[in-house]
């Protein structure tokens, strides 16, 4: 039970992490870019800067797992980017919906805060189950 404690309260510190670093690139893209897809591409940057490095640090910090070679992190980070497709799916949406139901700056950002829960949440499960599948069973053994 030590471990699994351990486990959510670095995967709770790096999700943050991760949160800020997007909404912090999203808030810094939106002042520099205002023209056409502002908000849509700013969504897109601050993703970009969080996948790399949550990626790096649930590797090493929750999962525990070693890559074998650079090929075999290169394909690791592509399952993990893939499995990231549907859980960003689910932050685009929630964040993109609260700025078309409210169409203000802050109900974006908190859209955006909830969005990143839900899919955090999901993507522990996913990357879990199927990316870093070696280190899971080792842990439960």
């Amino acid at each position: 039970m030590k471990r699994a404690a351990g486990i959510a309260v670095m995967y709770s510190l790096f999700a943050t992490l991760g949160a800020a670093t997007n909404l912090g690139v999203q808030m810094l893209f939106i002042q520099a870019y205002t023209g056409p897809y502002g908000v849509e591409l700013s969504i897109a940057a601050g993703t970009a800067a969080a996948l790399p490095l949550r990626y790096l640090l649930e590797k090493r910090y929750v999962f525990s797992f070693q890559s074998k070679n650079m090929a075999h992190d290169g394909k690791l980070f592509a399952l993990y980017s893939f499995m990231g497709v549907f859980t960003t799916a689910l932050f685009w949406s929630v964040e993109y919906g609260f700025h078309l139901l409210f169409d203000t700056a802050t109900a974006r950002y908190a859209g955006g805060i909830i969005g990143l829960v839900l899919g955090f949440c999901a993507k522990y499960q996913l990357d879990k189950k199927y990316v870093f599948v070696a280190a899971a069973r080792k842990a439960a053994d």
